[in-house]
């Protein structure tokens, strides 16, 4: 696992009109949360929080936060991402909070799932990949996260599909959602789909017409 490092300082400035300031300098007000700390505000630069999310997928990446107090001194914490809030105006970052965890121990955390190769389904058979499940939970240490799981979808025809019991990974990965769940599908061409419709629809006016002369022979009876 790649080693991300974000530097940011034990955070003095509390209050509505404190933070506000620290925005307008370019600082980003974050707290850190962790089983075995007593939670604490830090702040951290607007910039290079912006270029660690351009590069990372935040919400499965350990990061190791470097925090300065105000001794000037240096104390890490590998933390995980529990929440980025944003303004509802500008939907610009105005919050973030860490939390601390243990690189020991094993960890819950949602991973997104992408497709690897075209299948033969759509390529000879013009049909259309449907990606059902665009996340999965899973469960390891945090050394182990990855980035993304890829699942090779280029032998999917149509009709067919892709359940998590299908995905192989890591043995140092567990996922946690349901054996039977569908992650890709395999559509068959939408003209087909029409002319199912077509058909059903042209069959209704027939069984409609039977029943009307059925009502209209019983007066006569």
């Amino acid at each position: 696992m790649e080693k991300i490092t974000l530097e940011a300082q034990v955070r003095k400035e509390l209050g509505k009109s404190k933070v506000k300031a620290l925005r307008i300098q370019g600082f980003i007000p974050a707290v850190i949360y962790g089983r075995d700390i007593q939670s604490f505000p830090i702040k951290l630069s607007k910039t290079d929080l912006l270029r660690l999310i351009r590069k990372h997928p935040l919400e499965a990446t350990v990061i190791n936060l470097k925090v300065k107090d105000t001794d000037k001194k240096f104390k890490e914490y590998s933390c995980l991402v529990k929440e980025i809030q944003y303004s509802p105006l500008s939907d610009e970052i105005i919050h973030v909070d860490f939390n601390q965890i243990s690189l020991t121990e094993l960890i819950k955390i949602k991973v997104p799932v992408v497709a690897k190769g075209e299948p033969i389904g759509v390529k000879q058979e013009s049909g259309t990949l449907e990606h059902v499940l665009w996340e999965v939970e899973i469960e390891c240490l945090p050394t182990d996260i990855p980035a993304q799981i890829e699942v090779d979808v280029s032998n999917l025809k149509i009709n067919e599909v892709i359940q998590i019991k299908d995905i192989k990974v890591s043995d140092k990965i567990k996922i946690l959602n349901p054996a039977e769940a569908i992650v890709f599908s395999l559509l068959p061409p939408k003209e087909e789909e029409v002319t199912a419709v077509a058909e059903e629809e042209k069959a209704e006016p027939e069984v409609i017409k039977e029943k009307k002369e059925t009502k209209e022979e019983t007066p006569q009876e």
